[in-house]
């Protein structure tokens, strides 16, 4: 049952991303979006995290919708989110490289990643009920913007422009 109610969120959760992109002319990334969540290796262990318990998707967010899947306490969840990171270039985790003097080294992100990323968080609230139809989905995102983006390691004109797009 708990792999059923995450391919279903899976679907309506790309299902939103892609219309999302689809607006901003991003055929391919809306179709292409999150595809390896169906791999095995990220399937399971999410289903398992987010479904195998009651909480359901709402598991380890805080009240905005945010998660850090860095300390789970699952280590296969953990671990299926860093491959889910560092396979998806539309995650701002994708950017950032690790030094070797133990600092990182934040890349810019191209624009169509940038805007998929956008889709990612309006796709991500709809999916998850979020937004009732007479929400404007780019004011609540301006909201969670606000709230979660100090955690968000950004490059400097990535963060400009969605400074710019979500803080008007």
């Amino acid at each position: 049952m708990k792999y059923w109610k995450y391919l279903k969120y899976v679907l309506r959760h790309k299902w939103y991303v892609a219309l999302e992109c689809f607006k901003y002319g991003l055929i391919w990334r809306g179709l292409m979006h999150d595809n390896s969540k169906f791999c095995l290796e990220e399937f399971i262990p999410y289903a398992n995290y987010f479904y195998g318990s009651k909480d359901g998707i709402k598991k380890g967010r805080d009240k905005t919708g945010y998660y850090k899947p860095t300390d789970t306490g699952d280590k296969s969840f953990d671990y299926a989110s860093l491959l889910h990171q560092k396979r998806n270039k539309h995650h701002w985790q994708w950017w950032v490289l690790p030094d070797d003097n133990g600092g990182v080294k934040i890349l810019e992100m191209p624009k169509k990643y940038r805007i998929e990323m956008l889709c990612d968080w309006i796709g991500a609230g709809k999916a998850q009920g979020k937004f009732s139809p007479i929400d404007d989905p780019l004011l609540e995102t301006s909201v969670w913007w606000k709230t979660n983006n100090h955690k968000m390691q950004l490059g400097q004109y990535t963060r400009f422009y969605f400074e710019k797009i979500l803080d008007e």
